[in-house]
């Protein structure tokens, strides 16, 4: 086929992909905003499309799609241009867009600002490899390796916490163990404790309301009555109530109602996952969720080896579990043939959960803290964040690679500290997935319904 075809395989395919990242775009996180800078949308879409080539050239290299100096060239390509994104084009973006919005500042002066921030942004980037065991300046300073090796800090720091995370996370939302027993009877009784506290916290503020009134009718000289009622002087009666006293019992109620509301709605939310248990699905979800609290643990207990004995994994798991097979359970199979295809299958489920899991992360993100004013902002951000990311998994997912497949990218990447960022992720993998437990174990709170409140 040649260069020129294995030039069109790849371009075609990143296509594909910058259109992927394009309706992700439209019809995932922009569905509820309008679309206001097309810049932004090709920024992301472009971000999007690099990313995923780095999971398309991994899987190339096992099956020997193209000729091995053209993968090597399309690392190289496609490792540069996503290091330009992320350390100049959406930083850029970003800082502009950002003093942009300040509108006392002329265009002139943002341009200037702008240029200072990427610049701090830059001597940020590379003080990062100061306390790491991170290349030094002799490399070179403008080269892929340098670049990689700062980014994968951040990026691998990101998967860890996400990691750690959802590790816990999910068994915890799928397990029918950790579901709350709630019957319709407490969802009643806080119901009407909600509605009591309204009608009181009702019946308060018409008191003030009234009693002010009153005032004003009879006294008209008087101070007006809002500023009767923020004035920090001494207690004020007013036709026989006590303003002041009425102030801080409203206070009272309203804080008690909030609490009374959040309560209503973590019941309801368990009473939907009670229903939700029952389902296939649910049931479906119930069986992953005790596979991955195992999981969850072992990697836990792993981490801990790992970082108390400093061990890092020399074999990937493909080749391990078949060396075992062959020589312990004495299995006659082709280990070449099955390891590149076990290698195939594992690392195409490594890559599509990764992709999947990173995506509905940005959707929930981006929901939660976004507006129409900070949505493009935060878009950007958060196309910077999957650069990252995904550059630090291929740096990963070396590990889970077989060592014949992972010379070209040894030979990309260069001269990097390998050992450093499993550790790393290790890490902090064991501080996220601990503080995700001791948070969830804190959250729980048994609920409990007083009938005497209600009377």
């Amino acid at each position: 086929m040649g260069f020129l075809g294995d030039c069109v395989i790849v371009f075609v395919s990143q296509m594909l992909f910058f259109a992927g990242g394009w309706l992700f775009f439209n019809k995932q996180l922009f569905k509820h905003y309008e679309i206001r800078h097309i810049s932004v949308q090709l920024i992301f879409s472009s971000t999007f499309a690099l990313s995923i080539t780095m999971f398309e050239l991994i899987i190339f290299e096992i099956i020997d799609v193209l000729e091995s100096s053209s993968r090597y060239f399309h690392w190289r390509l496609g490792l540069t241009l996503l290091l330009v994104m992320v350390t100049a084009v959406i930083p850029v973006y970003i800082c502009y867009s950002v003093i942009h919005s300040i509108s006392f500042f002329s265009d002139r002066w943002v341009r200037i600002l702008t240029t200072l921030c990427w610049f701090v942004f830059l001597y940020g980037l590379w003080r990062i490899g100061e306390p790491f065991p991170l290349l030094s300046a002799s490399h070179g300073i403008f080269t892929i390796e340098q670049g990689v090796s700062r980014i994968s800090v951040i990026g691998v720091t990101v998967m860890a916490i996400l990691s750690g995370f959802g590790a816990v996370n999910y068994p915890y939302t799928s397990m029918t163990y950790f579901i709350k027993p709630v019957s319709r009877n407490d969802i009643i009784c806080f119901e009407r404790r909600l509605a009591l506290t309204i009608d009181m916290l009702t019946a308060k503020k018409r008191r003030i309301a009234m009693a002010v009134y009153n005032h004003n009718k009879q006294h008209p000289t008087k101070p007006r009555i809002w500023d009767m009622l923020t004035s920090a002087v001494h207690r004020t009666n007013i036709a026989g109530e006590d303003i002041n006293q009425l102030k801080l019992e409203v206070y009272g109620l309203e804080e008690l109602q909030r609490s009374i509301f959040l309560e209503l709605n973590s019941l309801k939310n368990m009473e939907e996952r009670q229903r939700w248990s029952q389902t296939l699905q649910g049931k479906y979800f119930n069986v992953l969720g005790h596979f991955f609290s195992v999981y969850c643990v072992y990697k836990i207990f792993m981490c801990c080896i790992n970082i108390i004995f400093d061990r890092v994994g020399r074999k990937d798991p493909v080749t391990r579990g078949l060396e075992i097979a062959v020589h312990w359970c004495g299995f006659d199979i082709d280990l070449a043939f099955w390891n590149q295809h076990i290698s195939f299958l594992l690392v195409g489920c490594i890559v599509v959960t990764s992709i999947r899991g990173l995506l509905l992360t940005l959707t929930k993100f981006f929901y939660r803290i976004s507006s129409s004013k900070s949505s493009n902002i935060i878009v950007l951000i958060l196309g910077q964040i999957m650069g990252m990311y995904f550059c630090s998994s291929v740096l990963l997912m070396r590990m889970n690679m077989p060592a014949e497949y992972r010379v070209i990218i040894t030979e990309v990447l260069g001269n990097l500290h390998f050992n450093f960022y499993h550790r790393w992720f290790d890490v902090i993998f064991l501080v996220s997935a601990l503080t995700t437990i001791i948070v969830l174990y804190l959250s729980r709170k048994p609920v409990r319904v007083d009938d005497t409140d209600l009377n």
